[in-house]
């Protein structure tokens, strides 16, 4: 068989595909953790002082939340990675990582909260009401629906002649959607519990979030990293096109954001605080994405503003894991390790 009569190639990590993601790879493992490290046991006292409709707020919170990070893990990250070409190995592996934290370690995570502060029935209630809130469920189908677009093409293109051009598009759309969903959806569902996490309450679920930010970050940059390069190669005409509509989708996306913040946060009177931090995140999305912000620049809670600061924070392990925990590093013995000198 020819060199050319190849049709598999195995991933070589010694040569770099690109000069972003092997460094992206090394943070992505450095900061894995598990939802079990994190005992949510000493916030129960705090929990149970809180009324009745502080609780609901809170839990529907997490409960969107869960939502997204359920379907990123499930089709977001995967459709993206499998659109890449065969020869991106390296970008398919980081892809598929954090994949498996969307689902495997954030979801988990929130039903780790619901599991400690919850019964059994209260639970199902909550899931019930986002299988049935209207507003939620258009949020996501406002992201899957292009996550299945490009899904589908993907199938096409191994078994039909698909257009190049469309193709791209997708995949570009795709990755959109992915940052819209990584920056400004998630990060906006994180200021109730850095809200508490600031006052010093639910301080174990907040170190949850802190971990979580952690890795989100790195989500959105790194396919928003992608979708620029892939930006960078439509002409002006298709660039102005694909522009609008990043500006249309986050638009709905937006005005259902609203709806649904009104929806959580009328009861506890946060809900203008929460949307400016919504619009404040939707800005963050946009950089990302190597455009210009889109709302204007407003006053943010300085309290949860503070919470977003991914600096390493270290706790003591009979209180709390902090996020500069790291697992440990070994080193192989030498011969010359026991040479001293005279």
């Amino acid at each position: 068989m020819s060199k050319t009569e190849y049709l598999y190639q195995g991933a070589n990590w010694n040569e770099h595909e690109d000069a972003f993601t092997q460094a992206f790879y090394e943070q992505n493992l450095s900061q894995f953790w598990r939802p079990e490290e994190i005992s949510l046991h000493g916030d129960l006292n705090v929990w149970h002082m809180l009324d009745e409709t502080t609780r609901l707020a809170y839990a529907r919170n997490l409960l969107v939340l869960t939502y997204l990070d359920t379907y990123q893990g499930d089709i977001g990250m995967p459709v993206l990675s499998r659109s890449l070409d065969d020869k991106f190995h390296q970008r398919k592996a980081v892809l598929n990582f954090m994949a498996a934290m969307e689902n495997a370690v954030h979801a988990k995570s929130y039903s780790n909260i619901f599991m400690t502060y919850m019964n059994v029935e209260d639970i199902n209630k909550l899931f019930a009401w986002g299988d049935e809130h209207e507003c939620l469920q258009q949020i996501m189908d406002e992201i899957v629906s292009v996550y299945r677009d490009l899904d589908r093409l993907n199938y096409l293109r191994l078994y039909e002649n698909v257009d190049k051009a469309t193709f791209e598009i997708a995949q570009f759309k795709t990755c959109v959607a992915s940052v819209f969903l990584e920056t400004c959806l998630f990060y906006s569902g994180f200021y109730y519990p850095l809200y508490f996490y600031g006052q010093g309450k639910l301080m174990q679920a907040g170190e949850i979030i802190n971990l979580i930010i952690r890795d989100e970050s790195v989500h959105g940059v790194y396919v928003g990293t992608i979708a620029r390069e892939m930006y960078d190669s439509f002409d002006k005409t298709q660039q102005q096109q694909l522009k609008q509509w990043t500006d249309n989708l986050m638009m709905r996306l937006y005005n259902l954001k609203i709806q649904l913040v009104h929806d959580i946060y009328d009861s506890v009177g946060l809900t203008e605080d929460v949307l400016r931090f919504v619009r404040y995140n939707a800005n963050k999305a946009y950089l990302n994405l190597g455009f210009e912000e889109l709302f204007e620049n407003e006053e943010i809670n300085p309290v949860v503003l503070n919470g977003l600061n991914t600096a390493t924070k270290t706790q003591d392990f009979f209180s709390m894991k902090g996020n500069g925990y790291q697992k440990m590093v070994s080193t192989e013995i030498k011969d010359e390790d026991f040479f001293f000198g005279e």
